[in-house]
């Protein structure tokens, strides 16, 4: 393996690659890895020279404070490559912004951002070819940060590692989503660390997601933990709902995450000159827009899909199904976010970075 060093930043080489091993017109997601990953470990009160070496198993004491605690944050993030080979990310300080967000929420020291920034553009550089050109296809990129330090006092780590990692990824498809309105289960509580990519909140749901399955449904509608009256994410994405021509999709708090997609999801609705609201929704409200007829489109905004259509839903027993339309705002703005990640449409709005 050969060793070098680029902007301060330690590189070893993997001796072989993986790439010619993966099928990349079968790709499950997030189950193959590239080559390299980044690593940086926080000891003695600062963060260490960052390294990147090749994708390998971490070896960590039984007691490393992660296993015990929780503390653990990450972020999702792609890199999209455009016919001219060139590569970009979208929205990234956003990432990097959110990631220090949810590490200060669970105690874990912030990042510096030239060893964000520096990091993944070597890491992406080393790791290129890994990201094909191609509407759909694209680079998932998870960073993470872990409590790594031994002993199991209830009290956060003195040590911890920030960790990149990279997943080829095509193009989305989830089937058909059917979800059920939350009415006993909630995801976050006021107060708490829902609005955090904390590892545990991620945790909380697969029990009622699961129970949610055996009922016919993919995933659930999370309501307030007070009342159940308000509807607040989708699974793991934020919510969208057209009622006639208008959007509407509840704020953010410290209950729900402040979703990159959903943002853009906004800015492009309007700029599209569709209505947008932001304000809190109930549960009755969107049962009587389905019971009228007003009820057009749900849809979940996220990393992974960018946008989810959800063909049906069941609140208590009952169960809808929503009308399948041809020209879907969902597809619409989908399309539309899709060809500024992949440097096919002006970016107006200064999102795409060149990596």
């Amino acid at each position: 393996m050969s060793k070098e060093t680029i902007s301060n930043i330690k590189i070893e080489k993997t001796a072989a690659s993986k790439i010619e091993d993966v099928n990349f017109e079968n790709l499950a997601f997030g189950s193959v890895f590239t080559d390299h990953m980044f690593v940086c470990d926080y000891k003695n009160g600062a963060w260490q020279t960052p390294e990147i070496k090749p994708y390998q198993k971490l070896s960590l004491d039984p007691s490393a404070r992660v296993f015990h605690y929780g503390q653990a944050v990450f972020e999702g993030m792609k890199a999209y490559k455009d016919e001219n080979e060139e590569i970009w990310l979208f929205r990234p300080d956003e990432n990097f912004k959110r990631i220090n967000k949810s590490a200060v929420r669970m105690a874990i020291p912030e990042f510096p951002e030239d060893y964000f920034f520096d990091g993944l553009s070597t890491l992406l550089k080393l790791d290129k070819d890994w990201i094909k050109k191609g509407f759909g296809n694209s680079l998932y990129i998870r960073p993470f940060v872990i409590a790594t330090e031994a002993g199991v006092s209830a009290s956060p780590a003195n040590e911890y590692k920030f960790i990149i990692i990279c997943s080829p990824a095509q193009a989305y498809y989830g089937g058909e989503v059917r979800v059920k309105i939350a009415d006993k289960f909630s995801r976050a509580a006021s107060g708490g660390f829902g609005y955090a990519k904390a590892a545990g909140n991620y945790a909380g749901q697969f029990y009622p997601t699961n129970l949610a399955k055996e009922e016919g449904y993919q995933q659930i509608i999370w309501t307030d933990a007070n009342t159940h009256e308000y509807l607040e994410e989708a699974g793991t994405m934020n919510i969208f709902f057209r009622i006639g021509d208008k959007l509407v999709t509840c704020p953010t708090s410290d209950r729900i995450l402040d979703g990159i997609t959903r943002k853009s999801v906004i800015a492009m609705a309007e700029d599209m000159g569709i209505e947008v609201e932001i304000r809190p929704i109930k549960v009755s409200e969107i049962l009587e827009a389905q019971k009228q007829g007003s009820l057009k489109e749900i849809f979940g905004t996220g990393t992974a899909a960018v946008i989810n259509p959800i063909a049906g839903f069941g609140y208590k027993g009952d169960k809808w199904e929503l009308p399948k339309l041809e020209n879907s705002y969902a597809t619409k703005i989908k399309k539309a976010i899709m060809e500024l990640q992949y440097n096919i449409a002006e970016d107006k709005f200064g999102w795409r970075v060149k990596a």
